[in-house]
């Protein structure tokens, strides 16, 4: 039995793709600029994820070892191609925002990881959770960067102005700020973790 507390504790907080095992470092830093734009991409790869790993999970008696790799960018980039399609149609705004960052799900590291050490040796429901509890902590995690960079840099979350006065610091939009964001968030969590765990021991 799957138990629903502990994967998603496991998705959000013990096994954060970008906050504990720093995967996907770089879409993370070019779309957390704008918190519309983090939402996006958090749920386009969510979406990318548990699709994907249902359906490498019911192939995997199929794919011979030696090609395995290969035969996952493919079933990966078919689906990344066709969710692609579906936002050109029905969020052609969000689509041009991300740019190349859509197509370029098909290589990152966080489906490509799940793929390998997860779904390929789990059934399709476990596989499916698993795609969804990650994706949802990368989408919180990248909403989390994208609003804390959207407020210091432009003074909006979501595009609404926060405090009326407050002088922002452009260089938080830039890649030197997305640097030291990330580096601040990470280094936050990793004290807490500690403290958490050095408690535990006492």
């Amino acid at each position: 039995m799957l138990d629903i507390d502990k994967e998603l504790k496991r998705g959000i907080i013990t096994e954060n793709p970008i906050l504990i095992l720093a995967l996907g470092l770089c879409p993370s830093l070019a779309v957390s600029t704008s918190a519309h734009n983090g939402l996006g991409m958090g749920i386009a790869v969510m979406m990318v994820l548990a699709i994907t790993n249902v359906i490498i999970s019911i192939a995997q008696g199929w794919i011979p070892s030696k090609v395995r790799i290969p035969c996952y960018i493919v079933i990966i980039a078919t689906f990344v191609t066709i969710l692609q399609m579906f936002m050109k149609v029905y969020t052609p705004t969000l689509d041009r925002q991300l740019g190349i960052f859509i197509p370029l799900i098909a290589v990152n590291c966080i489906i490509m990881a799940r793929a390998e050490a997860y779904a390929s040796k789990n059934n399709p429901l476990r596989s499916f959770v698993d795609g969804i509890v990650m994706g949802l902590g990368f989408t919180l995690a990248l909403v989390l960067l994208s609003v804390l960079r959207e407020f210091l840099g432009n003074n909006k979350i979501f595009d609404l102005l926060v405090i009326p006065g407050f002088q922002p610091m452009t260089v938080f939009i830039l890649a030197p700020g997305g640097f030291f964001i990330i580096a601040f968030v990470m280094a936050l969590v990793n004290i807490i973790k500690s403290k958490k765990e050095t408690k535990a021991k006492t």
